[in-house]
Protein backbone atom coordinates (compact mmCIF):
# COMPACT_ATOMS: atom_id res chain seq x y z
CA UNK A 1 0.00 0.00 0.00
CA UNK A 2 1.39 3.40 -0.86
CA UNK A 3 -1.09 6.05 1.02
CA UNK A 4 -0.38 9.44 2.40
CA UNK A 5 -2.65 11.17 5.50
CA UNK A 6 -2.32 15.06 5.10
CA UNK A 7 -4.33 17.87 6.20
CA UNK A 8 -4.98 19.81 3.03
CA UNK A 9 -5.18 22.93 3.89
CA UNK A 10 -2.07 22.49 6.02
CA UNK A 11 0.99 24.58 4.40
CA UNK A 12 3.21 22.24 5.84
CA UNK A 13 1.66 19.54 4.46
CA UNK A 14 1.73 21.22 0.97
CA UNK A 15 5.24 21.40 1.13
CA UNK A 16 6.11 18.17 2.52
CA UNK A 17 3.61 16.57 -0.64
CA UNK A 18 5.49 18.86 -3.43
CA UNK A 19 8.81 17.38 -1.49
CA UNK A 20 7.42 13.37 -1.86
CA UNK A 21 6.29 13.90 -5.41
CA UNK A 22 3.93 11.09 -5.00
CA UNK A 23 3.01 8.94 -8.05
CA UNK A 24 -0.62 7.90 -9.28
CA UNK A 25 -0.01 5.30 -7.50
CA UNK A 26 -0.29 6.94 -3.95
CA UNK A 27 -2.96 7.20 -2.57
CA UNK A 28 -3.40 10.76 -0.80
CA UNK A 29 -6.41 11.06 2.44
CA UNK A 30 -7.38 14.20 3.46
CA UNK A 31 -8.13 13.37 6.76
CA UNK A 32 -10.27 16.38 7.74
CA UNK A 33 -12.68 14.94 4.98
CA UNK A 34 -12.07 11.58 6.08
CA UNK A 35 -10.84 10.70 9.46
CA UNK A 36 -8.35 7.55 9.60
CA UNK A 37 -9.87 4.34 10.40
CA UNK A 38 -9.55 2.02 12.96
CA UNK A 39 -7.86 -0.96 10.92
CA UNK A 40 -5.08 1.66 9.69
CA UNK A 41 -4.76 3.11 13.05
CA UNK A 42 -3.78 -0.44 14.91
CA UNK A 43 -1.22 -0.82 11.37
CA UNK A 44 0.43 2.78 12.12
CA UNK A 45 1.06 1.85 15.87
CA UNK A 46 2.63 -1.80 15.05
CA UNK A 47 5.10 -0.13 13.22
CA UNK A 48 5.94 2.73 15.47
CA UNK A 49 5.35 0.82 18.63
CA UNK A 50 2.34 3.21 20.26
CA UNK A 51 -0.93 5.53 20.05
CA UNK A 52 1.27 7.94 21.50
CA UNK A 53 3.85 8.51 19.22
CA UNK A 54 0.52 9.08 16.45
CA UNK A 55 -1.04 11.95 18.57
CA UNK A 56 -0.50 15.00 18.28
CA UNK A 57 0.32 17.01 21.80
CA UNK A 58 0.74 20.21 19.39
CA UNK A 59 -3.18 19.90 18.39
CA UNK A 60 -5.00 22.98 20.01
CA UNK A 61 -7.62 20.83 21.41
CA UNK A 62 -4.83 18.58 23.31
CA UNK A 63 -5.49 21.70 26.12
CA UNK A 64 -8.59 23.33 25.34
CA UNK A 65 -9.69 19.60 26.58
CA UNK A 66 -7.40 19.63 29.34
CA UNK A 67 -5.78 16.60 27.95
CA UNK A 68 -2.12 17.85 29.25
CA UNK A 69 -3.46 17.59 32.44
CA UNK A 70 -4.47 14.06 32.71
CA UNK A 71 -2.72 10.57 32.08
CA UNK A 72 -3.64 8.92 28.95
CA UNK A 73 -3.69 5.54 28.18
CA UNK A 74 -2.85 3.85 25.25
CA UNK A 75 -6.84 3.26 24.70
CA UNK A 76 -6.91 7.27 25.32
CA UNK A 77 -5.05 7.98 22.54
CA UNK A 78 -6.37 5.65 20.24
CA UNK A 79 -10.31 7.07 21.21
CA UNK A 80 -9.35 10.24 20.70
CA UNK A 81 -7.66 10.15 17.52
CA UNK A 82 -10.29 8.00 16.00
CA UNK A 83 -13.05 10.95 17.36
CA UNK A 84 -11.06 14.10 16.04
CA UNK A 85 -8.37 14.29 13.18
CA UNK A 86 -6.16 17.37 14.60
CA UNK A 87 -5.08 14.76 17.27
CA UNK A 88 -3.13 13.34 14.43
CA UNK A 89 0.40 14.00 13.68
CA UNK A 90 0.79 14.60 10.26
CA UNK A 91 1.36 13.67 7.54
CA UNK A 92 1.39 9.52 8.40
CA UNK A 93 3.15 8.40 4.62
CA UNK A 94 2.52 4.79 3.74
CA UNK A 95 4.90 3.26 1.47
CA UNK A 96 4.55 -0.48 1.66
CA UNK A 97 5.97 -2.20 4.62
CA UNK A 98 7.48 1.31 5.43
CA UNK A 99 5.71 4.27 7.88
CA UNK A 100 6.81 7.64 8.16
CA UNK A 101 4.99 9.94 10.83
CA UNK A 102 5.30 13.40 11.44
CA UNK A 103 7.18 16.34 9.73
CA UNK A 104 10.83 16.45 10.95
CA UNK A 105 13.23 16.78 8.25
CA UNK A 106 14.80 13.15 9.54
CA UNK A 107 11.34 11.53 8.74
CA UNK A 108 10.59 13.79 5.49
CA UNK A 109 14.20 13.13 4.15
CA UNK A 110 13.71 9.52 4.31
CA UNK A 111 10.07 9.25 3.12
CA UNK A 112 11.41 10.85 0.09
CA UNK A 113 14.43 8.06 -0.06
CA UNK A 114 11.44 5.60 0.20
CA UNK A 115 9.68 7.20 -2.21
CA UNK A 116 12.74 7.05 -5.01
CA UNK A 117 13.92 3.94 -4.38
CA UNK A 118 10.00 2.15 -5.04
Amino acid sequence: MKKIFHLKTCSTNQRILKELDPGADVELQNIKEQNIDEETLDFLKEKVGSYEALFSKKAMKYRSMGLNEMNLSEEDYKKYMLEEYTFLKRPFIINGDEVFVGNSKNVVEAAVESFKRS
